[in-house]
């Protein structure tokens, strides 16, 4: 309940920000990704009771073209997504694979021992919306090694 909150408060504060930005930190290696920051800004420390800490929003359009893949990285804090077209593989830290296809929503946990990549391995582009809950600053995305059942 209070993670749906949280997700639901970040997206009222992003509609009412003004500001958009774009620095992309995407993990490399990566390949056929773009990303529109539509929305961001933060939300300081104390101004909400359910963010003590202060946490930066941000709201994104990536687009993954097919064959191109994010690279292994992770994430400081939580990401909620929704793939709005395309077929996203979601290998994890034990390279077993998730599938997302249309209207499936992606949480994405934080944390190094996330690590994780997306990846296009069909023949359209794949569309997410994503939000990003990133604790003040952190970058959106760090890059990371693959694990270990990744290597070749």
């Amino acid at each position: 309940m209070l993670r749906s909150l949280r997700v639901l408060a970040g997206l009222c504060v992003v509609a009412a920000l003004s500001g958009v930005g774009t620095s992309p930190a995407l993990a490399t290696p990566s390949s056929g990704i773009s990303a529109v920051t539509v929305a961001e800004g933060d939300i300081p420390a104390g101004l909400l009771p359910f963010v003590p800490d202060g946490v930066h929003v941000a709201v994104r359009e990536i687009t993954i073209a097919p064959g191109g893949t994010t690279g292994w990285h992770y994430h400081d804090g939580d990401l909620v997504g929704l793939v709005r077209s395309g077929t996203l593989t979601h290998p994890g830290p034990d390279c077993v694979p998730t599938i997302y296809g249309p209207g499936t929503i992606i949480e994405e946990p934080r944390g190094q021992q996330n690590t994780h990549e997306g990846e296009n391995l069909g023949d359209v582009p794949v569309v997410l919306d994503v939000l990003y809950l990133i604790p003040l600053g952190k970058p959106l995305s760090q890059d990371a090694a693959a694990p270990p059942c990744a290597q070749p």
